[in-house]
């Protein structure tokens, strides 16, 4: 892998997102469709994302915020935790493949949205770490 911090097989949503944001405006949809965040991802949105460089499409507020939730084989039990951008880059050397879902939540309305997906890491597989004792069911 020549840069493992490069992002690769990217997905990218935002032209869906455009379209329902587009179709909200429109009255084709209920405001629970689409503003009905998790406590949970309103929590963490709060407490571990980063500020977005845009006011939330549905409300216009700024409390509009990005989260990064990684996730593969090679996580073990750190798989499904959110990381913010230079944690990431840290990552990407430390394991050879684990997915980011970048997600954008506005903290005021409940607006959130996967905006994309993408592949970070070495390539080189690894095992993944063994799961913390006070992770362990006792």
């Amino acid at each position: 892998m020549v840069d493992p911090c490069a992002p690769r097989h990217v997905v990218n949503r935002l032209l869906a997102r455009n379209q329902a944001v587009r179709h909200f405006f429109s009255g084709g949809m209920l405001t629970s469709e689409y503003c009905d965040a998790d406590p949970y991802l309103l929590k963490a949105a709060r407490h571990h994302g980063t500020p977005a460089s845009t006011r939330c499409p549905i409300c216009k507020d700024d409390g509009f915020i990005h989260l990064n939730y990684v996730y593969g084989d090679q996580l073990g039990p750190y798989a499904g935790r959110v990381r913010s951008p230079a944690e990431l880059q840290e990552m990407a050397t430390q394991y050879g493949a684990f997915t980011v879902y970048r997600v954008e939540v506005c903290v005021e309305c409940g607006w959130n949205y996967l905006l994309g997906t993408y592949v970070l890491g070495d390539g080189v597989p690894r095992r993944p770490p063994s799961v913390p004792r006070d992770l362990l069911d006792q």
